[in-house]
């Protein structure tokens, strides 16, 4: 087995929390307030049921051989041939996540922070960090999660209580104006990112300690991460209004930027910018520890790790080469749906259909 850490049922609930937070809590709202204007928390909202679904999914899928990740029993499941392609589509869709990801972290600072630093500097540290926390193991990445989670949690609820004063319930009026038809299209991209994504913690379960319990703390996970997107997205509309969250990348960054409490507690970016930065090293050190695993697995290696540097040094590449700027990264958001869907809905939906046939052969 190439990875012999294990963690706590605690732990992969905060791996869960964390992950689903991730990229989506900058620019999740604007995407749902373009489609579906001020009932744009009703569409997140019926995007965490589905990723709800998509939990069960999953959590089926890793129920089959609860000892081994994908990349070991998908073989038995397929055959050699055919599970070698899944395989390497696995490895090759959360390569592809990963490079997403790292751009989000580029684009962000280009956009907000350091505009006149280049590019690939910015690239360059943070992938060398999280190569840092990849190599170290499942377990420390577990550890620093940990750690991080409640400040993220005291973060969070700092911003949110700081933004009260800002709430013009106008702003979220009339209510339910929006089709169903609209609120159901607006939401496809809230379900590509995370809930489509949910399928690399099928790399992790099976080092979970106590299995039995990974299914609850997945919805756990996932329920209090849904719950906190909808609530940033309304408030994103209370405070911004449609439009302005609408025309923002960041629009939650923005927020922010609204506090002003006694004319004395004011610009509190960073803290929006603290969360984001959790969120987001978290979510790619376990896209990228679950890829390079899955190539590791492909190509019989001994240890992952010997991966982690070259795939690190490709994927800065190719985080610029893929997604060139912001606005080509606006335009992919469109389509994600049926992008991720293929490994985060097609795949698992697969591979539970071919078992249950062979078992029932």
């Amino acid at each position: 087995m190439l990875e012999n850490g294990m963690i706590s049922a605690r732990q992969f609930q905060i791996f869960v929390f964390i992950f689903t937070i991730g990229s989506s809590v900058l620019y999740i709202p604007a995407s749902l307030a373009a489609e579906a204007k001020q009932d744009a928390w009703i569409a997140s909202g019926f995007g965490v049921g589905i990723g709800l679904l998509i939990v069960k999914l999953v959590t089926s899928v890793a129920k089959l051989y609860p000892d081994l990740n994908f990349a070991q029993y998908i073989e038995v499941i397929l055959g050699k041939w055919a599970g070698t392609i899944v395989n390497l589509a696995f490895f090759f869709n959360f390569f592809m996540v990963s490079a997403f990801v790292l751009r989000d972290v580029g684009d962000f600072l280009l956009t907000v922070i350091m505009p006149e630093t280049p590019l690939q500097s910015i690239l360059i540290i943070f992938i060398l960090v999280v190569i840092m926390g990849v190599r170290l193991g499942l377990e420390t990445l577990a550890r620093s999660a940990e750690i991080f989670y409640p400040l993220l949690i005291i973060l969070m609820l700092l911003l949110l209580i700081a933004l009260i004063p800002q709430f013009q319930f106008s702003n979220i009026q009339p209510l339910f104006e929006s089709r169903l038809k609209t609120i159901t299209l607006a939401s496809f991209p809230f379900i590509a990112v995370p809930f489509f994504q949910f399928s690399v913690f099928l790399m992790i379960m099976p080092y979970v300690h106590k299995k039995k319990e990974v299914e609850k703390n997945f919805f756990s996970g996932a329920i209090k991460a849904g719950m906190l997107l909808i609530l940033f997205t309304a408030v994103s509309i209370l405070v911004l209004g449609v439009d302005m969250t609408a025309r923002q990348f960041f629009p939650t960054y923005t927020l922010s930027r609204k506090i002003n409490i006694g004319d004395f507690l004011q610009r509190l970016e960073p803290i929006m910018a603290g969360i984001w930065f959790i969120s987001i090293f978290i979510k790619l050190a376990i896209c990228y520890y679950a890829s390079a695993l899955s190539l590791a697995h492909t190509l019989k290696l001994k240890d992952y790790r010997v991966l982690t540097f070259p795939l690190g040094m490709i994927l800065v590449v190719l985080s610029i080469i893929i997604y060139p700027n912001i606005v080509y990264t606006g335009e992919f958001i469109k389509w994600m749906f049926f992008y991720f869907g293929t490994m985060g809905l097609v795949v698992p939906i697969l591979v539970l259909g071919v078992s249950k046939l062979k078992s029932h052969k």
